[in-house]
């Protein structure tokens, strides 16, 4: 489909900052009402995925991924899960291994272009619920996730999977890496480095053998980062490897079944390469909407229920 140039999503003072819609969310939004029931589900390998549901006794339900080091307890997560059950939808908040509170068994992590993460879950779904709908919602390295899998899995989907949507996807990682490492982002890429590390840190306590954090003061980008621990964990030879077959960008031409990529064109860990505008014109499953403001998860809006504009659209889209 054509790319939707014209997003109804209107942003504004101080929220026309890309920095302030970026950080607001994540100091400030409170989202209530939201009750988990934690479902541990076994992995092919022998590791574990915690699965947080919120119910209304529905037979859809949305499958919703975070971003890098989140949790099922994100605001933007959180603000997701409510309005899908407010829309009559049970929600599934996947955390990815090592995200839910507690060190997850294996010395692999999660990364951008694993998918079979993803597979597990939504095959425990299929065969152990009775949904007749799916949705997939994902935020950044969760939207990329999605992305991915719709057409990396496409042809042993399951049936059940109708739409799905990524938000402030970087679809291009080596573009996106190389942006989030520029001065003006150097606050983001800090603390993902620092919480990438209490990360390493507990695994050093259980394989001390295998992974240390001997001298991870020198790293200093996503790059030194993916080179030293995501790539050779991963099976991948170095971090331009790994950004290049794991990024989604050349799998969205394929993807057959209905996608909605929403990414603000102030997003400050975006660079243009992440804004697949040719594969959205030539693939009619594929919508590209490019809101002029909105930051990174950000799309902040103040009304009564309390509901982003992001998670509004969401459902509006999987509904349609």
């Amino acid at each position: 489909m054509p790319v939707i140039a014209q997003s109804l999503y209107r942003a504004h003072w101080p929220f026309t900052n890309p920095h302030v819609q970026t950080i607001y969310p994540s100091l400030f939004r409170k989202v209530t009402g939201v009750r988990y029931r934690r479902e541990r589900i076994d992995t092919p390998d022998g590791d574990f995925v915690d699965l947080d549901f919120s119910e209304v006794a529905s037979e859809r339900v949305a499958i919703i991924l975070h971003g890098l080091e989140g949790d099922s307890s994100r605001s933007y997560m959180l603000g997701m899960v409510k309005a899908f059950n407010r829309n009559g939808w049970d929600a599934v908040a996947m955390n990815f291994r090592g995200c839910s509170g507690e060190c997850n068994r294996k010395l692999r992590f999660y990364h951008s272009g694993d998918t079979a993460e993803l597979h597990t879950v939504v095959t425990h779904l299929s065969e152990e619920y009775c949904y007749s709908q799916v949705a997939l919602v994902g935020f950044s390295l969760g939207g990329h996730l999605v992305l991915k899998y719709m057409r990396e899995y496409g042809d042993s989907l399951v049936p059940e999977i109708r739409k799905a949507v990524g938000f402030s996807v970087p679809c291009d990682l080596a573009s996106s890496s190389h942006r989030i490492s520029e001065p003006a982002n150097r606050i983001y890429l800090k603390r993902f480095l620092r919480m990438l590390r209490e990360k390493i840190r507990m695994k050093m306590k259980m394989m001390p053998d295998l992974i240390s954090d001997h001298g991870y003061e020198t790293i200093k980008t996503f790059k030194e980062f993916d080179d030293r621990y995501t790539a050779p964990i991963s099976g991948f030879k170095n971090a331009e490897d790994y950004w290049e077959k794991a990024s989604c960008k050349p799998y969205l031409a394929s993807i057959s079944v209905p996608t909605l990529i929403i990414s603000a064109a102030d997003d400050p860990f975006l660079a243009d390469p992440c804004y697949p505008r040719q594969e959205a014109q030539e693939n009619p499953c594929l919508s590209l909407e490019i809101p002029g403001h909105g930051g990174h998860v950000g799309f902040v809006s103040f009304n009564g229920e309390r509901e982003y504009w992001s998670e509004s659209r969401a459902v509006e889209f999987v509904n349609a």
